[in-house]
């Protein structure tokens, strides 16, 4: 049985990487699908039990963001809201700026407030947010601070919201990812993938249906009672 059948699901940040394969898990299992992307492209193919439609919306402007979710509203309401638009950039404490602060938080955290706030207005009883977090949370990567940072802030406005939506029926969980074989690791060096892969028990980086399959569990009703928690899916790398 299709475990999202019926359901309007809107994936902020849904095109390629972790996004798109949580948006096609997604339409597979039923949803119909709208997936956010910064940039305009071909529409994705409708699959026998759900579809997909690619949305250009600036995740940064909250204005695009309500525009967004007002039309969501025109045409029914929402069920399911996921939030992956986030970036990842370098800088150790004595090259953090303040465009490299402000862009991290801007997207990570700003971008992601604003988009459940309007979501959630949206939201039936029963609805469901999923917010991509990362093991980065906990991890203290050198050079990443300010990635780190915003992924702790991702985890803490998860609890928060989790108490705050309980009272009405709405669920609030993060899926924490690990290092994930998407195309931003296909330009890394060997010697960088296989730092990685060492520190990880599996002995391989996630792949992204993996973290979508914990998407899927988190937005449907097999995780009912499940609120204000975090999976890592991340090979043991932060938990052993």
């Amino acid at each position: 049985m299709s475990r999202l059948a019926g359901k309007t699901a809107v994936v902020i940040g849904g095109v390629g990487g972790i996004g798109g394969a949580i948006s096609d898990r997604f339409a597979r299992e039923g949803a119909a699908v709208q997936a956010t992307s910064r940039r305009v492209g071909v529409a994705e193919p409708t699959y026998d039990a759900g579809e997909i439609r690619e949305r250009q919306v600036d995740a940064s402007d909250p204005a695009s963001l309500q525009s967004f979710f007002d039309e969501i509203a025109d045409v029914g309401g929402l069920d399911v809201l996921v939030v992956n638009a986030g970036l990842s950039e370098h800088a150790p404490l004595d090259a953090i700026t303040e465009d490299h602060f402000d862009r991290t938080f801007g997207l990570n955290v700003r971008s992601m407030v604003f988009a459940v706030q309007s979501a959630a207005a949206i939201m039936a009883p029963g609805g469901s947010v999923v917010l991509v977090g990362s093991i980065a949370d906990v991890l203290g990567t050198t050079g990443y601070g300010a990635y780190g940072a915003s992924k702790a802030a991702v985890r803490a406005f998860a609890r928060t919201w989790a108490n705050e939506l309980a009272p009405r029926g709405i669920r609030v969980n993060v899926v924490a990812p690990g290092p994930t074989d998407t195309a931003m690791f296909e330009s890394a060096s060997d010697e960088i993938r296989a730092a990685l892969t060492a520190a990880i028990p599996l002995g391989r980086m996630a792949r992204p249906d993996e973290v979508a399959a914990a998407a899927l569990f988190l937005a449907s009703d097999e995780s009912s009672f499940v609120t204000g928690a975090s999976l890592p899916i991340d090979g043991g790398m932060a938990q052993i």
